[in-house]
């Protein structure tokens, strides 16, 4: 009996860009918490990469594999060889991203391969908490925490500013004096999904629904002013969003530092449950 034409063995390795949007809806309907990322820009946007920032790859069909590829890595779904074809296609583009993000048994498999050809990251996170919400607080929320108006964009970025820093461990503003950065936090208040407590015009507390699908409200950045940390801001604050979230249907949710005991307790007390585990590795 002849072997198998040579071309299928290529064609089963071959890395193809999605096409098929209803077949990419299916797939992040199945994970709607772990693919809020993703599935905010479908549903906003589509599948083309010009309209979505980047590129939806599979390998063998969107059923058994899938990966979001742009500014950052997002692996959705598949087995350890689709995850190597993904960090090899990852590797034949003139850069590398500015990081990879999703579950943590797909994105650490991928950073493996990629390490190699990408040298150290500035950080890796193995261990992130994906945390889920989808009935009201347990917790009492704070009346004074509201969305953040346009003209309040100075104040709001100062906090946002200071989280980023903590957070990600770099300044924002670089690169550019920090334009880029003001026109996405622009865009978030704009959005109505910036949010925060303000005393004299300070803020004191701040957080943002960052992606949002049909499904999932992803809330991020969530920063107390240290002046008034330990006085209970971060949790009522918080189950404000979240409260806001689930009430327009959706599912609230965030990932946190597996380290972060503080914010793991405050999460705790707002009613939040652990549904999977996430990983960050940080490049740029």
């Amino acid at each position: 009996m002849s072997a198998p034409p040579l071309f299928r063995l290529v064609d089963e390795r071959r890395v193809s860009v999605v096409r098929d949007a209803g077949a990419v809806r299916r797939v992040l309907d199945e994970d709607p918490v772990a693919s809020c990322m993703v599935a905010s820009r479908v549903t906003n946007h589509g599948i083309e990469p010009s309209a979505i920032g980047g590129e939806l790859w599979t390998r063998r069909g969107v059923d058994e594999s899938l990966c979001f590829a742009g500014a950052n890595l997002i692996p959705l779904r598949g087995g350890l060889s689709d995850l190597h074809a993904f960090a090899d296609k990852a590797m034949s583009t003139a850069r590398r991203c500015s990081s990879l993000v999703g579950r943590a048994e797909l994105v650490l498999p991928m950073w493996r391969r990629l390490e190699h050809a990408w040298g150290t990251a500035r950080d890796v996170r193995e261990q992130q908490p994906l945390m889920a919400l989808s009935a009201a607080p347990l917790c009492a929320t704070d009346p004074a925490v509201r969305r953040v108006r346009p003209e309040e964009i100075d104040s709001y970025l100062v906090a946002a500013i200071d989280m980023f820093i903590g957070e990600v461990g770099i300044d924002p503003r670089l690169g550019d004096g920090g334009r880029g950065y003001r026109r996405r936090v622009a865009g978030l208040i704009a959005a109505g999904r910036a949010w925060a407590r303000f005393e004299r015009g300070q803020v004191v507390f701040k957080a943002e629904i960052g992606s949002q699908s049909a499904a999932v409200g992803q809330i991020q950045g969530v920063w107390v002013h240290p002046d008034w940390r330990g006085q209970g801001l971060g949790t009522a604050g918080t189950a404000t969003l979240a409260s806001a979230v689930i009430d327009t249907g959706r599912i609230a949710s965030l990932y946190v530092n597996s380290f972060n005991t503080v914010a793991r307790a405050t999460y705790d007390r707002i009613g939040f449950a652990q549904v999977g585990t996430f990983a960050t590795v940080l490049l740029d």
